[in-house]
C-alpha cells in the first residue's frame, strides 16, 4: 500500500491523519511538525504522497507553501494535498499555483480525503 507523509504543526491533526490512513491499509511512514522539518524528511522517506498543512506558525524561515516549492523543486512528480481551513482560500490557490495537486477542508472528512489520495495514486 502506498506510503504517506503528513504535516502538519498540531499533534491532534496528525493523530487524525494518520488514524484515518492506517484504518484504510496505508502506511503513514512518517509525520512533520513544521515545514522545514516536512522539505527534510521528505528528502529522506520519499513517500508516495504527503498531506501538507499550509498554515504554521512561522518558527523558521519556510512555511507550508514554501514546503511545497521545496518539495516539488527536489521531485517534480511529488504529490502534495494541501489540508487546510475554508478561511484560508487564497493561501489554497497559492499552493495549487505552486504545484499542489489538490486540497481538502478542515475539519477532515474521512471519505473526501481517500477518495483525493486514491485518485492521485492511479
Amino acid at each position: 500500500m502506498a506510503r504517506v507523509m503528513i504535516v502538519d504543526d498540531a499533534l491532534f491533526m496528525r493523530q487524525l491523519l494518520t488514524k484515518i490512513f492506517v484504518d484504510e491499509g496505508y502506511e503513514v511512514c512518517v509525520e512533520a511538525g513544521t515545514a522545514r522539518d516536512a522539505v527534510e524528511k521528505y528528502k529522506e522517506f520519499k513517500p508516495d504522497v504527503v498531506t501538507m498543512d499550509i498554515v504554521m506558525p512561522m518558527m523558521e524561515d519556510l512555511d507550508g507553501i514554501g514546503a511545497v516549492k521545496e518539495i516539488l523543486k527536489f521531485d517534480p512528480r511529488a504529490k502534495v494535498v494541501v489540508v487546510s481551513v475554508m478561511g484560508e482560500q487564497s493561501l489554497v490557490v497559492e499552493a495549487i499555483k505552486a504545484g499542489a495537486k489538490d486540497f481538502v477542508v478542515k475539519p477532515v472528512r474521512p471519505a473526501r480525503l481517500l477518495d483525493v489520495v486514491k485518485g492521485l495514486l492511479r
